[in-house]
């Protein structure tokens, strides 16, 4: 079901340095297939430094300041561009809830709910994502030993029984400010991420 298949690559220049990107089609539509950005320098043999980030157009695109997940993704880059390693971008926005439904959970959070109960007021759970196809994509890309860079420990988790190796977990926090206190707080204290604000 996780299963992918390498579809097409193409080398992007962007703000932080030129990747290959590297797009992974599964049973979801061509036009939304998982991607991996791989610094043209990696070498497999070493520990890559990897980030896997879940799609969120909100903040990702139009910079939204209720999360953290843009200025993450930010972040992200410039360290694979600096450690020569491959950020895998996963199409699972809203935790997997999709973006229509993500934006009725916001309209909750602005009656008071926190992230978590927005999403169980709506009739989800709190988070439906998962890190299989990431691990496919590192297996396709022959990489054995990584150093991951997260708060998330469902992403360490989803490592435990790979043949992948975390040899090293890289904080990836970012300043709160007065849109995301709550969100990042919830993301903590509810859903167990390492944070130390």
């Amino acid at each position: 079901m996780d299963q992918i298949t390498k579809e097409a690559e193409a080398l992007i220049p962007t703000d932080w340095g030129t990747f290959r990107m590297i797009a992974y089609k599964s049973k979801i539509s061509e036009y939304t297939p998982d991607f991996a950005l791989v610094h043209p320098d990696l070498n497999k043999e070493d520990i890559v430094t990897v980030r896997i980030h879940s799609e969120c157009i909100t903040g990702d695109l139009f910079h939204s300041q209720r999360c953290d997940c843009g200025n993450q993704l930010k972040e992200a880059m410039l360290r694979i561009e600096n450690d020569k390693g491959i950020l895998i971008y996963l199409r699972q926005e809203g935790r997997g809830i999709g973006i229509i439904n993500k934006l009725h959970a916001y309209n909750k959070q602005d009656e008071g709910f926190d992230t978590v109960e927005a999403n169980e007021v709506l009739g989800f759970k709190s988070d439906y994502r998962s890190y299989k196809k990431a691990l496919h994509i590192l297996e396709n890309l022959g990489i054995n030993k990584i150093r991951l860079l997260t708060n998330n420990p469902d992403k360490l988790g989803a490592f435990d029984d790979s043949k992948i190796k975390i040899l090293n977990r890289i904080p990836l926090e970012i300043a709160s400010n007065v849109n995301n206190e709550k969100y990042l707080k919830t993301k903590k204290e509810s859903l167990g991420h390492l944070l130390k604000g």
